[in-house]
C-alpha cells in the first residue's frame, strides 16, 4: 500500500483510508461480526488509516475500532473527533468546542478505543460560540500530554484553518470531496496546499451514489440518514443518478467499477489527499482498496470531468440547518 503524508509534522497514513462511521451508524443496521471483519481485512490489505468519532454510535463505533485493533495497535494510525456531541440515547446535544470538554472528550475516546494516546484527534465541527483558539489551545495540550500526536479540523473555512494553525499544528483537514462535492477546489485545497496540511476526503463516493448500487431512495434502510439528504429526495435523484450512469459508462470503458473510478479520481487530485471511504463489508472493502492501482491517463481524467464538472450534483450536501454547519 502506498504511503501519503499529511501535513508537516510527521504524520504517515496509507494513501487510502477506512471510514468506520457507517458500521454503527446512519446507514442502517450493521453486522458487528462482519464490520470486525472488515477492520481486520483493512489492515491486512495495508490500510491503517482508520477514521471514526465519539458521536459515532454514539460511542459505540470507538469501541468496535478498539476491538478491531486490539492486538495491531502499533499497525494503526487511528483518528477520532469530538465537538459533535450526543447523548447516549443518540440525542443531539450540539456543537461543543468548549476547553473542559475537549479535556473531558479525549478521555472517553481514549478509554473507549483502548489505547492510550490517538494519533489524529480532529474538532468534527467548529463552535462558532467559542473563539477557535481557545479550543486549539486546549487540543494542544492534549499533545502535550501525550494523549495525541496530531491534530486536525473538519469542515472548517479557509479563515479558521489559518487561526487554528496559528495557534498549533493542523495536521490535517477532513472535509467531503467526490466527483459529486468539488467545493474544497474553489479555496479549501489551496488553503491547505499554502499551509503545509494535509487534506482527508470524506464521503469520497457520494455517500454511495458513485458505487451505482443505489437505483432509487427506495433501496435504503428505513433508517439510514440519506433518507432525509437533499440529493436522495425526489426531485434530485433522477438527476443524480443520470450522472452516475455516465459515470459507469466510463468506468466501463476502463475496465473497472464506477466507485474504483471515483476513488482514483480523488486519489490522482495529489499525493497529499487521503479518501477514506467507508464501508461495513469486507468485499466492498476490497474492491475500494484496489482503485489505488488504478492509472488515469490525460484522456480519462477530461472525460471524467466532462461527466462529472464542478457543481454537478443536484441538492445541497446535508439538509439546510445541518449546511451552516460546514465551512464555518
Amino acid at each position: 500500500m502506498e504511503q501519503r503524508t499529511l501535513g508537516s509534522q510527521g504524520l504517515v497514513v496509507s494513501a487510502m483510508g477506512l471510514g468506520c462511521m457507517g458500521m454503527s451508524d446512519f446507514y442502517g443496521e450493521g453486522d458487528q461480526e462482519e464490520s470486525l471483519s472488515t477492520i481486520r481485512r483493512a489492515l491486512d490489505l495495508g490500510v491503517t488509516f482508520l477514521d471514526t468519532a465519539d458521536m459515532y454510535g454514539p460511542f459505540t463505533n470507538e469501541e468496535l475500532v478498539g476491538r478491531g485493533i486490539a492486538d495491531r495497535r502499533d499497525e494503526v494510525v487511528v483518528a477520532t473527533k469530538f465537538g459533535n456531541e450526543r447523548r447516549p440515547d443518540g440525542t443531539w446535544v450540539g456543537i461543543n468546542g468548549r476547553p473542559e470538554y475537549v479535556r473531558q472528550a479525549i478521555d472517553g475516546s481514549l478509554r473507549r478505543l483502548g489505547v492510550d494516546h490517538v494519533d489524529l484527534y480532529y474538532q468534527h465541527r467548529v463552535d462558532t460560540e467559542v473563539a477557535i483558539e481557545e479550543t486549539w489551545g486546549a487540543m494542544g495540550e492534549l499533545v502535550e500530554a501525550g494523549k495525541a500526536r496530531y491534530l486536525g479540523i473538519s469542515e472548517a473555512a479557509p479563515a479558521t484553518i489559518r487561526r487554528a494553525h496559528a495557534t498549533h499544528p493542523v495536521s490535517a483537514v477532513q472535509t467531503e470531496y467526490s466527483l459529486f462535492t468539488r467545493d474544497p477546489e474553489e479555496e479549501v485545497l489551496g488553503t491547505v496546499r499554502e499551509l503545509g496540511i494535509g487534506f482527508v476526503a470524506y464521503s469520497p463516493l457520494g455517500r454511495g451514489l458513485l458505487t451505482g448500487a443505489i437505483a432509487s431512495p427506495d433501496d435504503l434502510a428505513p433508517d439510514d440518514f440519506r433518507r432525509g439528504a437533499p440529493r436522495f429526495s425526489a426531485d434530485n435523484f433522477a438527476a443524480n443518478r443520470a450522472v452516475v450512469e455516465r459515470v459507469r459508462s466510463l468506468a466501463a470503458a476502463k475496465g473497472v467499477t464506477p466507485a474504483q473510478l471515483a476513488l482514483a479520481w480523488v486519489l490522482v487530485q495529489g499525493h497529499d489527499i487521503v479518501p477514506i471511504p467507508g464501508t461495513k463489508r469486507r468485499r466492498y472493502l476490497e474492491e475500494n482498496v484496489a482503485a489505488v492501482a488504478i492509472e488515469l491517463t490525460e484522456e480519462d481524467l477530461a472525460s471524467i470531468e466532462a461527466v462529472a464538472p464542478p457543481g454537478v450534483a443536484a441538492g445541497s450536501r446535508y439538509p439546510e440547518a445541518q449546511m451552516e454547519r460546514v465551512n464555518v
